[in-house]
């Protein structure tokens, strides 16, 4: 059966306005990407802007959204066929240094995300919805990323390692790519090999305390 024209029509304009706000933050930066900046790009009436989007905030949330889809489906590819065997240094040195390929091929993706973390309407409430999604995202890929360098500790162990490091890794990540911004000779992939040795030390030191609390009885 085929589509009305009408939906086919409507969801080019969406995307279209989605393009346009992304190309123009690039270009221009998170201040000049107003409503009528991208009516100006598109051709399209504020009205269809307001039709798909409701706001400026939603408008960025769903920048951000697609973004994200893209950047997590292109983690998820950097980490299939992990190494099998070798030292957790080893597989965690693996692991970080693809991610830093993905942080290195679509740079956009965090610096909005930074932009919008640190905005105006980071409190409205679908960008703030948005950030945490990523967030939890970022997370739930370190979770398992992390546990498996540790899978050899057992299950439960290399969760609990999991779960004490996410925070950290991320923060590590975050860090790295902020200063790689700051100073492009930094690269975050310069940066991964010390991120490696700490994570893995202190995902060490959690696995041995782990076991130790399940061996006390209860």
């Amino acid at each position: 059966m085929a589509e009305p024209g009408g939906n086919r029509r409507g969801r080019r304009s969406k995307e279209e306005i989605l393009d346009a706000t992304a190309r123009v933050m690039a270009l221009r930066g998170y201040a000049a990407t107003t409503i009528s900046t991208i009516t100006a790009e598109t051709g399209l009436p504020r009205s269809a802007i307001y039709h798909h989007f409701h706001s400026k905030g939603g408008l960025l949330s769903a920048v951000m959204a697609r973004g994200a889809r893209d950047f997590f489906a292109a983690m998820r590819t950097a980490h299939r066929d992990p190494p099998e065997g070798g030292s957790h240094r080893e597989r965690m040195a693996w692991y970080l240094d693809r991610t830093a390929e993905v942080l290195a091929a679509q740079p956009d993706f965090m610096r909005l995300h930074f932009l919008l973390l640190l905005s105006d309407e980071a409190t409205e409430a679908e960008v703030a919805e948005m950030n945490r999604r990523v967030r939890d995202e970022a997370r739930a890929h370190i979770r398992a990323m992390i546990s498996a360098v540790f899978t050899d500790q057992g299950p439960e162990t290399a969760r609990a390692v999991a779960e004490e490091l996410d925070h950290f890794t991320l923060a590590g990540f975050d860090g790295a790519f902020l200063t790689s911004q700051a100073d492009p000779e930094r690269t975050v992939a310069t940066q991964t090999a010390r991120l490696a040795d700490a994570l893995v030390a202190l995902g060490e030191a959690t696995a041995v305390h782990h076991k130790g609390l399940s061996r006390q009885p209860s």
